[in-house]
């Protein structure tokens, strides 16, 4: 798996929209969209956002 697709679970676990992540991180729901869709990557300061708002490791973001 890559960072969109682990992205996906985490979020759909979660049962979040990728609006209510992006508002939860501080970024637009394009953002999101565009990470999802594998056409971009998130920063690092972003990841760690990420992994804070999701609970969950930045390990579990960037590998499976």
């Amino acid at each position: 798996m890559s960072i969109n697709t682990n992205l996906i679970r985490h979020r759909d676990s979660k049962g979040w929209t990728q609006e209510q992540l992006a508002e939860a991180i501080g970024v637009s729901r394009s953002t999101v969209a565009k990470w999802e869709a594998g056409k971009g990557t998130p920063k690092v300061e972003n990841l760690i956002v990420l992994s804070r708002v999701l609970d969950v490791s930045i390990d579990s973001l960037l590998m499976d």
